[in-house]
């Protein structure tokens, strides 16, 4: 019978919650703003974590706030280290998660289709006359 899980993935849940705390509570940088953790990966052989983050109202690109959190990633993997027992701390690499600007994105061309195709009363959209 195959396993339902690798243990990465439980490792990565693990470490999605203590760095999620971790940067709410022990990380406070106001040019940031505030940060989301949306999802970590943790390599099959729990060498590399990738930490996928999203800014709310920071100060600076996303591009630099990421900057920010990979020069002080080695703190918070040292700050991991100490919440969760593993034989080796996997390296820590931030990426920009942009799949909430992408969706609002794709909600305003979806919106602006809508509103240059005005549906009728039955729900279809109406045909253009030559």
């Amino acid at each position: 019978m195959p396993r339902e899980f690798f243990r990465s993935d439980r490792v990565a849940a693990q470490l999605q919650r203590e760095l999620a705390e971790l940067l709410r509570t022990e990380f406070k940088n106001p040019k940031l703003g505030l940060v989301t953790l949306s999802d970590v990966e943790v390599t099959r052989d729990m060498s590399l974590i990738k930490a996928y983050v999203s800014f709310l109202g920071p100060s600076e690109t996303p591009q630099q706030c990421v900057k920010a959190l990979n020069q002080h990633a080695s703190k918070l993997r040292h700050a991991l280290s100490s919440r969760i027992r593993l034989r080796v701390m996997p390296e820590l690499r931030f990426i920009h998660d942009d799949s909430i600007d992408r969706g609002m994105r794709m909600e305003e061309l979806l919106g602006s289709i809508k509103a240059s195709h005005p549906a009728d009363e039955d729900g279809e959209a109406e045909e253009e006359t030559p």
